[in-house]
């Protein structure tokens, strides 16, 4: 026939195909298709490009359907066949996305296992631990609430040569981010984070309450143990609200505060190009015409040196310390009552849901005062959203009690292993113990231990830094 054809097997070059092939007219004449499901997604990009491929005298064949389109019912019978392979492809992607939303309703759920650390699927169908992955994540969760930052543990397991979760050699903050506030890692999964918003374009959005999420306890094994993984999440909060302003890369980042702004202190270079170059700490406002911090400057040796002081005061009393933490546990432990406040404030906000959902059927029902309906449903709407609020602060105030439980452990266990004096600075317990350090215009000191206790130490007069 004299006619060039190419084939074009995989379905991901077919835009880039039938470009080419507009922009070859007259090297190609005719394009062998299968159907026209297979040719475009919609109707109107069907009909488009063809358009485009008759201006340049190229015919396209659809087999399935023996439609030739420079046949002058071509375009009619494109029109009719590709709506109706539209409805179709419309009632198939409905089907599934139903079938799988009706699986998430009963708890069902997979993983992309190949590409997901530390678990594989099962013989059951049920997610199973993959021991040595299960260590990289343990790792992980650990190296965080040892006080380092997402990007100090990337650079460690890009270092350690240890791939990630897609087989990449260099770590990401997202990546890490990601593993540490996966809730599957603790057991749980919130089933619908995302959806397709589109079944033509197949666009996936985050589910930001546009559709159900299900929340499934303990689906599967945990990696990480449910208090540890509450005090990540705690963890994560409290360093969030400078977190685009700060870059983590000492152990004193954003541990260290003014007295006088309550603003974190930042690490500057003096004689950057000289021999005597050296760090030191100072408050990141302390020249903005408004603040005008009158709080000192600190170096290095001196933080490290009034820590060591301040945990051998807190070593002086140990065998106290290590009672009264004790005593604690059991306390901090017991969530009951806040439990119980929960379950109340839940059953409240699902009867004023249920009482607005009937008031909208009556009105849609009869006739009523349109003023007064929206009176009275602005009311119903606002002590919805105060009965919401009211849960979200119980939960909060559950995981921090729990968050508080667990660093005292931590605590608990830094105190036992430690010897009776500390001789020099440790990173790992500062990390480990140190909530934060406020330093004060009088030039001290006072140190928050992640159990709440709190030691002054005055500034050597050696080691004032102005």
């Amino acid at each position: 026939m004299g006619r060039k054809t190419k084939r074009y097997r995989a379905k991901s070059k077919s835009i880039k195909a039938k470009s080419n092939c507009i922009k070859d007219g007259g090297k190609i004449d005719l394009i062998l298709t299968k159907s026209i499901s297979r040719f475009a997604r919609n109707t109107v990009d069907t009909l488009t490009t063809v358009r485009k491929l008759k201006e340049r005298n190229v015919e396209v064949y659809f087999e399935k359907e023996n439609i030739y389109t420079l046949d002058a019912k071509g375009e009619v019978m494109i029109t009719i066949m590709s709506s109706l392979a539209q409805e179709e492809s419309r009632s198939i992607s409905e089907n599934i996305t139903w079938g799988k939303r009706r699986s998430m309703e009963e708890g069902k759920f997979s993983l992309a296992y190949k590409h997901f650390l530390g678990y594989k699927k099962g013989e059951d169908g049920i997610l199973e631990i993959v021991e040595d992955e299960a260590k990289i994540i343990r790792k992980i969760y650990q190296l965080f609430l040892e006080g380092q930052t997402v990007r100090m543990i990337a650079d460690y397991l890009t270092k350690q040569g240890i791939p990630t979760p897609m087989g990449r050699k260099k770590w990401s903050v997202s990546t890490i981010m990601s593993i540490l506030q996966n809730e599957k890692y603790k057991g749980d999964a919130l089933l619908q984070k995302t959806y397709v918003a589109d079944f033509l374009t197949k666009r996936v959005k985050e589910n930001c309450g546009e559709i159900p999420q299900y929340y499934i306890k303990d689906s599967h094994p945990a990696i990480i143990d449910p208090p540890t993984f509450d005090l990540v999440q705690k963890e994560i909060e409290r360093r969030r609200p400078e977190r685009h302003k700060l870059h983590r890369s000492s152990l004193f980042t954003a541990k260290v505060i003014c007295g006088d702004c309550g603003g974190y202190y930042g690490r500057k270079v003096w004689h950057s190009n000289s021999k005597h170059r050296k760090y030191i700490w100072r408050c990141n406002q302390k020249y903005e015409e408004k603040t005008a911090c009158s709080t000192p400057n600190l170096d290095e040796p001196t933080l490290k040196a009034a820590f060591v002081e301040a945990f051998n005061r807190m070593l002086g009393d140990k065998g106290q310390y290590i009672a009264r933490f004790e005593e604690m546990l059991p306390l901090l432990a017991d969530t009951s009552k806040l439990e119980r406040q929960l379950a109340e404030a839940q059953n409240k906000h699902s009867h004023l849901m249920n009482s607005l959902r009937l008031y909208m059927e009556e009105n849609t029902r009869q006739i009523q005062d349109q003023e007064e309906y929206n009176r009275r449903f602005s009311e119903l709407d606002t002590e919805c959203k105060k009965a919401e609020e009211e849960i979200e602060a119980i939960q909060k105030e559950i995981l921090e009690q729990s968050g508080r439980k667990e660093q005292i452990r931590r605590c608990l266990d830094e105190l036992r292993e430690c010897g009776d004096i500390l001789d020099e600075f440790d990173d790992d317990l500062w990390n480990s113990m140190i909530e934060s350090v406020t330093v004060y215009a009088d030039e001290k000191l006072e140190f928050l231990f992640r159990d709440g206790t709190r030691i002054p130490i005055q500034m050597p007069k050696n080691k004032k830094k102005r």
